[in-house]
């Protein structure tokens, strides 16, 4: 792998992993399009997701620092947000273990990638709409994730595991139809990514380790979770701005645009 493919891999990684858009989708597709399709570009793609990892642990520094001398006071709501936390997380790890090798083998490619795009752009269409029609604002703060909100969001990631269904999408409009507003179910999103994406990328760093050593090298590996946390922790503070003001409806209407143009090519 050159330094230049590791790049454009980080930079796609950093933009899209917490955009309603699914990172991995994009990834597949890029790599396609660079004729980067081996088992070590296949790892690469999600050991990057690290850097995006760090970007929210950076943003959310002062949280994640509160919330963690509040679990070693017992703090009420430190305990509530690691409780909501981890039960969240149980779902789609139970499905990776079970399933992970079975969805590589027959999801990892243009046509899966383009349908799963199009039938999240049009659920999320849906629910805005239905949302807008109800004036349904849903509840603010992270605190009101309560555990049956966070196993609604659970289950809900477990279809992230379709590469092109987008975690960010699938948690956020779990979220919000558990009751949450859209901000804050983004930010319950990102705060899940770190024990979800950061299991992920371990367990394939231990898996493909040798792999990643002989086909893709340390600088491209180096370069790209650097190239993937700064574009991603850019992303975070945007995007959250960007909720504040209008929802997901755009992203809906790319997802279909972009299914239609994959389906085509493909085709």
């Amino acid at each position: 792998m050159s330094l230049l493919v590791a790049i454009l891999l980080g930079l796609v990684e950093g933009l899209t992993e917490f955009l309603p858009v699914s990172s991995t989708g994009h990834l597949i597709l890029v790599s396609q399009w660079l004729g980067s399709t081996d088992e070590a570009a296949k790892s690469f793609d999600i050991v990057i997701q690290l850097g995006a990892i760090l970007a929210v642990i950076v943003h959310y520094r002062a949280l994640f620092l509160e919330r963690l001398q509040g679990l070693a006071r017992r703090d009420p709501a430190a305990l509530r947000l690691f409780g909501a936390l981890c039960v969240a997380f149980v779902p789609a790890a139970l499905t990776g273990l079970l399933l992970g090798k079975t969805i590589k083998r027959l999801l990892f490619g243009p046509v899966p990638v383009a349908a799963a795009l199009f039938v999240g752009g049009v659920v999320m269409i849906l629910v805005e709409r239905f949302r807008a029609a109800r004036d349904v604002r849903g509840v603010e703060g992270t605190e009101q994730v309560t555990i049956k909100r966070a196993l609604i969001i659970g289950f809900g990631q477990c279809f992230a595991l379709w590469p092109g269904m987008s975690r960010s999408m699938s948690t956020i409009v779990a979220g919000q139809l558990a009751g949450l507003s859209t901000p804050t179910a983004a930010e319950f999103s990102f705060l899940l990514s770190v024990p979800t994406l950061g299991a992920a990328t371990l367990y394939e760093i231990y898996k493909s380790r040798e792999h990643l050593a002989e086909g893709v090298g340390t600088p491209q590996l180096l370069v790209g979770l650097l190239v993937s946390f700064l574009v991603a922790w850019l992303v975070i503070a945007g995007f959250v701005r960007y909720l504040g003001k209008r929802g997901l409806e755009p992203f809906g209407y790319y997802r279909i645009a972009l299914a239609v143009v994959v389906l085509a090519v493909s085709l």
